[in-house]
Parts: structure tokens; C-alpha cells; sequence
């Protein structure tokens, strides 16, 4: 039996192969992240004999570059075993000490495939990849999105402060398609009330009219706004604004997309948990994967970092422990998030944050134990595939 160490890289990869004795057979060579530099690597496992069923590769989940050389082997036919760079970096400390570099790397993963004690990384099936893909494209856009929003209000705190008093909602589909032919006060001066009211009328649908536009006109009227370089502002806001809309549209076809790939998962039921819809379930769904990776519902509230950390010494122990956060950043945004929502909307839960609250706990911290509970609800429901009955 061999054992195949791979130092994954951006440009190029590094490859080692050792025996079950750990002697190594072929020492450290490199070849190109390329269709050239795989079928090197092929080539030199099959110019030492060693044959496809035979050998056990092992490779580092670093970044995204694992991901092209880790389906071309399994398409090939050979056994693949991905683990996290932090298992590897533990058996560095073991064997080599502070030392660090790329031949030692390669053929410290061969041996650390060939002793075996490790976590395989999970790898999805093609429908969750491609739901956890594009899961994450929208957490992403959101963010770019509420970047873009601040940016909004921090010129408009400059050149016309007291516009975010006429409307609540700055970013509601009103004020969005004012602020794309508006922005600064000298420009609703310019404007009669009668037209203003009529374009408020036009584009609210009838929600709004006179009253709101007579606010408009004594607002920018009173205003203290910075009266330099407003077109220049003016311009950036208009810019800013024609960009959110363009993101907040692709959220929207991004959403419908997720809620058509987690239909296709066995997972669908989870939208019945209340406070969670297609979008945050599509969330939950993507990065836990297959559920019954998870043991227990405990397992699965450490994989999203909502476990206590344990601080003791000793004698000591801690009793003001915060939560490890050392799992999936995003199952546990996901989860907080439907905790917040589930409080509006399933009793049961509400009346565990309303005792939380009662016995002197935060909001945040009572929130952080709904989502908590979620979580263990989530497994449940996942595992089992009935639909979601809050107890009443």
C-alpha cells in the first residue's frame, strides 16, 4: 500500500508518495495546476508501479484550489481523502517542530494519510454544492449591498440630513426611485410641490402624495446640508442608489434559484420551522450538508459554534462562558437570524427568550440560546423529515 501526500497550492501542487513502512518512493516533486501538470502526476505514480487501487492520496482543504485536482483523481479512479489544514498543522507540532516548508509538507501529508487518525472533509453531492455556492454568492452581495446603503446615508448626513426624517425607510421602493432623480436639497427647491406630490403619488402607488411632499419641500427648505461640491454628491448618491437596485434584483433571482435547489434536496421540510423561509433554509441546509454527519443535535450546535466554551483550571471553573464560535460562520449568522424571526412568530420560543429575559439575561444573550435551541430543533426536523409542530 502507498500513501500519496499532496502540498496543495494556487499555481502549482507538490506532490510525495511513501510506503506503509513510511519510506518514501518517490521524493517531492511538483507539477502545475493544469491538465499538463495532472497528467504528471499520473504518470509518475504509474512510472514507480504504483497502481491506482493501491494508493491512498491525501490533500489539504486549503481555500478553493483543492477543488479541480480533487474531482480530476476522483474521476480517475483513485482514493481521496480530504482533511482540514488545522489536523496537519497538529501533527506538524508533533513531528517536525517549526519547520515549515514545501518538501517537508508533501511528504508530511502522506505520512499523516498514512497513520490514518483524522476527520475526513465533507464533500456535498452536486445539487448541495451548488445550493452552498450560491448560499454564500448572496451573503455576499447582502454585503455589498448594506455597504453600499451606509455609504448612501453617510452623504446624505451631509448634504441633506433631514431627509431620513420624511421617510422610515430610506431604501424602500419610494424614496429609492426619489433618490434616483433627487438627492440633494437644492434639487427638491427646484421642483414644485404639485409635481413632487404627483411623481410621490405616481410611484407609491397612491401611498403617498401632497402631505409627504410638502415635508420634502420644508425639509430641503430648513436644511443645514453642506451647500460645496453637491453635484459631485448628488452624482454619487444617484450612482450608489442605481447600484443597490441592481444588487437587491439579483438577490432576488439568487433567492429563487436556492428555493428551487433546496426543493431538490430531501431538506425542504425545514421551511415549515418557524422563522425560517427558502432563503435562511437554504442557508442552514447548505452548510450542514448531510445530517447524518451529525450524531446528536450537541454535535451539530458545536459545528455551528453556539456550544459553551469551557474555561477550567484546576479547581476553577468558569461560570461566564461564551459561546465557542469555532464552527460554520455562517450556520451560525443563519441560525441567529431565524432566532430573531422565530420570535414573532412561534410562541413556544418566545416564551423561552420572554424566562431568559425575566431571569436577567441580555437580549443578545437570550437570542443566542433561541438560536441555540433552533439549532436543535433543525437536527431533529432534518433527521427525521416530518414537518415542524411547535409546542403550544
Amino acid at each position: 500500500m502507498f500513501f500519496v501526500g499532496i502540498d496543495v497550492a494556487k499555481r502549482s501542487h507538490q506532490a510525495a508518495v511513501t510506503d506503509i513502512s513510511g519510506n518514501i518512493v518517490v521524493k517531492p516533486f511538483n507539477f502545475r495546476n493544469s491538465s499538463d501538470g495532472f497528467a504528471k502526476f499520473l504518470s509518475a505514480l504509474t512510472n514507480n508501479s504504483i497502481e491506482k487501487d493501491d494508493c491512498t492520496i491525501g490533500l489539504e482543504s486549503t481555500g478553493q484550489y483543492w477543488y479541480p485536482l480533487y474531482f480530476f483523481l476522483i474521476e480517475n479512479g483513485l482514493s481521496v481523502k480530504v482533511f482540514n489544514p488545522i489536523q496537519t498543522a497538529a501533527f506538524r507540532e508533533i513531528t517536525i517542530r517549526k519547520v515549515k516548508n514545501d518538501n517537508l509538507d508533501s511528504l508530511l501529508i502522506a505520512d499523516f494519510t498514512r497513520f490514518g487518525r483524522y476527520s475526513e472533509t465533507y464533500i456535498p453531492d452536486e445539487t448541495m454544492l451548488a445550493l452552498k455556492n450560491l448560499t454564500r454568492f448572496r451573503l455576499s452581495i447582502s454585503d455589498i449591498c448594506g455597504s453600499l446603503k451606509k455609504k448612501v446615508i453617510a452623504i446624505l448626513d451631509q448634504v441633506f440630513p433631514e431627509y431620513t426624517n420624511v421617510f422610515s425607510d430610506v431604501f424602500g421602493k419610494t424614496s429609492k426611485q426619489l433618490l434616483e432623480q433627487f438627492s440633494t436639497p437644492d434639487e427638491f427647491m427646484e421642483i414644485s410641490t404639485t409635481k413632487l406630490a404627483n411623481l410621490l403619488n405616481k410611484v407609491s402607488r397612491g401611498r403617498n402624495g401632497r402631505e409627504k411632499a410638502e415635508l420634502l419641500k420644508t425639509a430641503a427648505q430648513t436644511s443645514i446640508g453642506i451647500s460645496y461640491a453637491l453635484d459631485s454628491f448628488s452624482f454619487e448618491i444617484k450612482q450608489l442608489v442605481a447600484q443597490i437596485e441592481f444588487m437587491e434584483n439579483q438577490i432576488s433571482e439568487v433567492d429563487a434559484e436556492m428555493a428551487k435547489l433546496l426543493s431538490q434536496t430531501e431538506y425542504g421540510v425545514i421551511t415549515t420551522i418557524s422563522g425560517i423561509g427558502p432563503t435562511l433554509g437554504s442557508v442552514i441546509v447548505s452548510e450542514i450538508g448531510d445530517i447524518n454527519r451529525f450524531e446528536n443535535s450537541s454535535k451539530l450546535v458545536a459545528y455551528a459554534g453556539l456550544d459553551a466554551s469551557v474555561k477550567q483550571s484546576g479547581e476553577f471553573n468558569s461560570s461566564k462562558n461564551k459561546i465557542s464560535k469555532r464552527g460554520s460562520p455562517y450556520l451560525r449568522r443563519a441560525l441567529w437570524m431565524a432566532a430573531f424571526m422565530s420570535l414573532q412568530c412561534d410562541p413556544s420560543l418566545y416564551d423561552y427568550y420572554s424566562k431568559l429575559r425575566a431571569r436577567g439575561k441580555s437580549h443578545r444573550l437570550a437570542t443566542t440560546a433561541v438560536a441555540r435551541k433552533l439549532c436543535i430543533i433543525v437536527w431533529a426536523i432534518m433527521k427525521s423529515k416530518q414537518p415542524y409542530s411547535p409546542k403550544i
